[in-house]
């Protein structure tokens, strides 16, 4: 797993990413939505290659107003699904959040059949369920400081 700046990105590999997330959250999911929504260029990204190939990527954003970080646009490769890659994207992010924003409050916005995924990392629902361009979607957190033990546990942790 790696981790890039949006400055950091090249060319090659921005593409590849936005054409990931577009095969995923735009194709897939059948969602005509703004995947480019300008936020990538403050955030943090996380890519995931299995065999050199593009398998899953997150980013991380910071609000600099607020003591709050939002993880979004978490996706994995469909043939690589139910393997436990999204946890392992999590974690690591987690473990990002822990370094360098400890104090901070982490945010996501997760479909909700991901709720017991997000739920086991640490993360409580803070809103009823939605629609999010046809999708059911509910808040999330996991308050300040939370992040240091979220998905820690003997037996959590699975390395792909």
């Amino acid at each position: 797993m790696t981790w890039c700046r949006f400055d950091e990105l090249s060319p090659a590999l921005l593409y590849e990413l936005l054409r990931f997330r577009q095969a995923i959250f735009v194709v897939e999911q059948n969602c005509a939505y703004p995947d480019l929504d300008g936020l990538d260029q403050g955030a943090q990204h996380l890519v995931l290659r299995v065999d050199d190939a593009l398998a899953g990527c997150l980013r991380l954003i910071p609000f600099s107003d607020e003591r709050r970080i939002k993880i979004g646009r978490v996706a994995v490769a469909e043939a690589i699904r139910g393997q436990g890659f999204a946890r392992t994207l999590m974690q690591e992010a987690l473990a990002r959040c822990r370094h360098d924003y400890a104090d901070h409050a982490v945010m996501l916005t997760g479909q909700t059949y991901l709720t017991p995924l997000y739920e086991s990392l640490g993360f409580a629902v803070t809103s009823a369920p939605y629609d999010d361009y046809g999708l059911r979607h509910v808040d999330m957190i996991l308050p300040a400081g939370a992040a240091r033990h979220s998905g820690t546990a003997e037996g959590r942790t699975r390395k792909p």
